[in-house]
């Protein structure tokens, strides 16, 4: 079958109007589903990735905050979170990759000038190493402007070498033991 020259624009027009159609519908569509989107968002009943991994970070730091709030102090019967040397606000938790997270605990010893401080933090990084489930670094500090050697503490805790040292110690091991163990281990 052949077409005159007629004929050939009309088809033309025909073939252009179709997928004029096809395109302004495609961008309808689009509009629409942006739309119906948003509209499930803020009603609650979808939500945002940011919002998702919000949560989920927030689920983490809570799961680290369980672990570390039983820590005894290595010299009064109390708990860490007894004594407010952690809370739930010290804990912070980021992803760095899928399934795999920076813990940031800053802790406040009870005194500007606690000698025990460098031990504390030695029982959050021996108690989270053995006890979360999931992939992660850690960074231990102490809270500014709670101790009069924060800065030279905060190196002590985070240095890998420094802290497998002192788990060597076997009077130093058997006190973090005991600080760590749960009452009913």
């Amino acid at each position: 079958m052949s077409f005159g020259p007629s004929e050939a624009a009309v088809l033309s027009l025909l073939f252009f109007v179709d997928h004029g159609f096809f395109y302004r519908m495609d961008v309808v569509f689009s509009l629409v589903s942006l739309t119906v989107t948003k509209v499930l968002q803020l009603s609650g009943f979808v939500h945002s990735r940011n919002d998702l991994r919000t949560k989920k970070m927030e689920e983490k730091a809570l799961e680290v905050y369980d672990v570390i709030r039983t820590i005894r102090d290595p010299e009064k019967p109390n708990t860490l979170e007894e004594l407010d040397v952690v809370t739930e606000k010290c804990v912070e938790v980021q992803e760095l990759k899928e399934d795999e997270y920076l813990i940031i605990i800053k802790f406040s010893p009870t005194v500007p000038h606690c000698s025990l401080a460098t031990l504390i933090g030695l029982c959050l990084q021996v108690k989270l190493q053995r006890c979360l489930p999931f992939k992660h670094k850690l960074e231990i500090y102490i809270s500014e402007g709670t101790h009069s050697t924060e800065e030279d503490i905060n190196k002590q805790i985070n240095d890998k070498e420094r802290v497998a040292a002192a788990m060597e110690n076997p009077n130093l091991r058997e006190i973090v033991e005991q600080c760590v163990t749960e009452p009913d281990d």
